[in-house]
């Protein structure tokens, strides 16, 4: 039989794309790939940081083009671009991912709410027009619930400085073949050669992709085992790992949270032994007299020889103390200590803090260890958490972020 030229003569009827979306779209997405400028308040996307990129909603069939000719359009080649997708069509990822590439562009996950908007009404028409109305938007940036799924993390790939948050989600599968029959009356034998040859060369796309991005290959084994239907978000470990985010200590900004008792929250994971990361938390309430109350997390490590002792440093002579462990919850070990009025003025007009730890040996001495978190948004939380309680904020304006200070190293 010659099936091989009846095949290529299919090929002009069966137009083809792989689509990648774990999860459906729903309100919370558009239906095409939107993107657009944006600008926030000072270190609102990072140490020295306020505009940035917001590309958002789903992959769609002319998304590549469409994004080329924007980029070219924006001449500030240093904004980072954050990313909120579930996914969409693959060989329109690959394009923009390639692009990217070529634009040594710094891509981060996180959702971007235009504060013309409400809140939970990012999607619907007349926020798209602000959006799309061209010019800058006035927002913010939201890591908690954002994410870079499926055909999403091709386009991240392509970045070349790669950052996804602690509270942020990128998750994995594999693709599924969509044809539609336009025009012809291929057989069922037909159509099943096709779709397995062409399921073959999405295979190896996939994995010369990935190669080119300069990633392990084990993502590529790995979203081949994930079927469609399911869903695998990465682990920290993994993408370090696998080397689409390298760093070693990640963290969230400090961001007010609303509760019965409003507190300020920040998270962060630390690269520990056998490239594992220890999840951090810190929450700070207010207290009386202007003064705070911090409460530090960590994951226990059942390792660990004595009791250690934990500080926290703003500048050289401010420090909270934390003392020994004054609790263990299961995995977790909890520190608190109060942050006087004079330690909180101190801290704001850090761009980075100090976490100190105290660790007495068997042998009789002590090793101490330091690394450093920034204070991306803790004014601005600050404030919020002040006049929640009614206690003045008693702050002095924020500083420009500058890069941590070299001498600071990851906690185990």
């Amino acid at each position: 039989m010659k099936l091989r030229p009846l095949l290529l003569a299919c090929l002009c009827f069966i137009p083809s794309w792989l689509t990648a979306a774990p999860l459906p779209a729903g309100p919370d997405f558009s239906s095409n790939l939107t993107f657009y400028l944006a600008k926030g308040p000072l270190n609102s996307c990072g140490p020295g940081c306020d505009h940035w990129i917001a590309v958002e909603g789903t992959v769609d069939k002319s998304a590549a083009g469409r994004f080329r000719r924007f980029l070219d359009s924006v001449r500030d080649a240093q904004r980072p671009i954050y990313f909120h997708s579930p996914g969409g069509i693959v060989d329109q990822a690959y394009s923009i991912g390639r692009y990217l590439r070529g634009r040594k562009a710094v891509a981060r996950v996180g959702r971007t709410v235009v504060s013309a908007c409400k809140a939970e009404a990012q999607t619907d028409e007349a926020c798209m027009k602000i959006k799309q109305a061209g010019g800058e938007v006035e927002a913010t940036i939201e890591t908690a619930r954002s994410m870079c799924n499926s055909a999403c993390v091709y386009m991240f790939l392509g970045a070349s400085s790669r950052e996804v948050a602690p509270d942020a989600t990128m998750a994995v599968h594999n693709s599924r073949l969509t044809l539609m029959i336009t025009s012809g009356h291929p057989t069922a034998q037909q159509m099943a050669e096709f779709k397995r040859q062409r399921t073959a060369q999405a295979a190896r796309d996939m994995t010369t992709y990935i190669y080119a991005m300069g990633i392990s290959p084990g993502l590529d084994s790995l979203i081949k085992s994930v079927k469609f239907e399911s869903v695998h978000p990465l682990t920290r470990a993994e993408l370090y790992r696998f080397g689409i985010d390298r760093r070693t200590l990640v963290e969230t900004a400090w961001t007010f949270e609303a509760a019965a008792r409003p507190f300020i929250r920040k998270v962060a994971l630390a690269l520990g032994e056998n490239a594992s990361f220890r999840p951090m938390q810190w929450r700070l309430f207010c207290d009386n007299n202007n003064r705070g109350r911090l409460v530090f997390v960590r994951q226990h490590d059942a390792g660990s020889v004595g009791k250690s002792s934990m500080v926290l440093l703003a500048g050289k002579v401010r420090s909270v103390t934390l003392g020994t462990i004054a609790g263990q919850a299961g995995e977790l070990e909890v520190w608190n200590g109060v942050v006087l009025p004079d330690v909180m003025k101190a801290a704001l007009a850090e761009t980075h803090l100090q976490m100190g730890e105290l660790n007495p040996l068997s042998e009789g001495a002590d090793t101490t260890r330091l690394f450093a978190i920034d204070t991306v948004g803790l004014a601005t939380a600050w404030d919020r958490l002040t006049a929640s309680c009614g206690v003045p904020a008693n702050r002095t304006a924020p500083p420009a972020m500058t890069s941590p200070p070299a001498a600071s190293a990851p906690a185990p």
